[in-house]
């Protein structure tokens, strides 16, 4: 744990970053003494142990401690079933060119990490696929306002300056210069400005394409399951996630922190509970759709300040009012003292309704002619509020080049789990894991000359899809 927090973001070289990391509990086999071909424990006994060995001292003949060897339970056959379905998804990952480096497990049990590496051809090649956008060489510069409009908003940049956050990257996400996008494409390469490949696709979107690798990867020779999320439901695996960039505690020097101490400093903390929100760093950090979440939390939080302003002051008109309210008045009397039925038929008694004095007056606070005006202005705040996000959504999506991408659809994947024929029933089974929850599809198909299913049929219509194929 004393190296450098850097070079444990990397493969043991130094060079090849960590992209995503996978955890599976393990168990290893029992220790093998003698024969290779058993499961034996070896204990050593001081003599509270019966022995049926004893070894003498060939020197002064005294007894030693001598070494007995118990037969140890092999594994449980789930966890072997497991170790296969790891090492064909790991193998499968590496021929989807990922490259593995994996934890020696050292102990008898414990958890072992599987740290996932994306060289520069699976990500042009994934990048290209997904149709992610990057910025090219060619810029344009914004035009600028004047007259009126741009001296407003300069005093108006002045007056927020306080409340800003102080992110190197915000400068340069604000300036003139823009460039523009263009989904990847590894044919035109000329066009984007690759000073780097280890540093031209940030860590947001590494992380993206090794887990649209891992989710649709697939074992079909172990069991029939596609992708990470299935093998995490059934215990293959414990978890899977990429890493931080590095520990979020400040390491002194302003110029040299990165993203993660940045967004600490300047946004998850409750001292800065009066800046505006970085964004754009967000963007960068957790992607388009975090950013986007986050954006819109902050619209919403800024246009309560004048909604709560109002609500205050409903509040404290029915505090100044509440001596002059005839109702209130009349039941807190204590002169007039009326008197009140019972509220229920045997257990209650009559009671006065100056007892109530105290609820009356609690009411008029928030219930007074006041709140009218405040149910009218909440429903013109709601409908700002819609018009505000609009136009900030805009904004951010041409700011973000997301103006020609659509919400993906979320496909649910479809497994064949278990398939059987009954020659009794004549009926062809074939079980599929859909969204997390099992269903059963069966299809009935009568023993006629015109058709036949036999259990080839079946096995067929396992490895299509669940489409019956017919064999005439």
């Amino acid at each position: 744990m004393d190296q450098d927090p850097r070079k444990r973001l990397c493969f043991a070289d130094g060079r090849r970053k960590v992209d995503y990391v996978l955890v599976y509990h393990y168990r290893k086999r029992s220790s093998v003494r003698g024969s290779p071909s058993q499961h034996r424990l070896s204990i050593i006994s001081n003599g509270s142990y019966p022995l049926g060995v004893e070894e003498k001292d060939p020197e002064g003949g005294k007894d030693e401690p001598a070494e007995v060897v118990v037969d140890v339970e092999p594994l449980d056959p789930a966890d072997g079933e497991k170790i296969m379905i790891r090492e064909e998804f790991e193998g499968n990952l590496k021929d989807a060119g990922l490259e593995i480096e994996c934890d020696k497990e050292n102990k008898a049990h414990g958890h072992a990490f599987i740290r996932l590496h994306a060289p520069w051809q699976v990500l042009s090649r994934e990048a290209e696929f997904l149709k992610i956008k990057v910025p090219t060489k060619k810029s344009y510069e914004l035009r600028e306002e004047k007259g009126l409009a741009a001296t407003m908003n300069e005093v108006w940049r002045k007056l927020n300056q306080p409340f800003q956050p102080k992110v190197p990257h915000q400068e340069q996400e604000h300036s003139r210069t823009k460039f523009l996008s263009h989904c990847f494409s590894r044919d035109k390469l000329h066009l984007y400005n690759i000073n780097s490949k280890d540093t031209f696709f940030d860590n947001a979107t590494r992380s993206r394409i090794v887990y649209e690798i891992l989710r649709r990867t697939a074992c079909t020779r172990t069991c029939q399951t596609m992708g990470i999320t299935t093998l995490i439901a059934n215990g293959v695996y414990d978890s899977a996630f990429p890493l931080h960039d590095g520990d979020f505690h400040p390491s002194g020097q302003a110029e040299g922190k990165n993203d993660r101490q940045l967004l600490h400093d300047e946004w998850a903390r409750y001292g800065a509970f009066y800046k505006y929100q970085p964004v754009d760093l967000i963007r960068k950090y957790f992607g388009e759709k975090i950013g986007l979440y986050f954006a819109w939390l902050g619209v919403y939080t800024q246009l309560l300040i004048p909604a709560s302003v109002v609500g205050i002051i409903v509040f404290f008109y029915g505090w100044a009012t509440v001596e002059t309210n005839i109702p209130s008045q009349e039941m807190c009397d204590e002169d007039q003292n009326f008197t009140m039925c019972p509220l229920c038929d045997r257990a209650c008694d009559y009671w006065h309704l100056s007892t109530a004095c105290g609820t009356a007056r609690a009411s008029h606070l928030f219930d007074n002619p006041a709140t009218v005006f405040f149910a009218i202005f909440m429903s013109v705040w709601a409908a700002m509020f819609l018009e505000h996000w609009k136009r900030r959504q805009i904004s951010l999506n041409y700011s973000w080049d997301l103006t020609g991408m659509e919400e993906e659809e979320v496909r649910s994947h479809m497994n064949t789990v278990t398939l059987c024929y009954s020659l009794i029933t004549s009926v062809c089974m074939s079980g599929f894991l859909h969204s997390g929850q099992e269903l059963i599809s069966m299809t009935v198909f009568p023993d006629t000359d015109q058709l036949k299913i036999t259990n080839a049929d079946c096995y067929m219509m396992r490895h299509n899809g669940g489409i019956p194929i017919q064999n005439y």
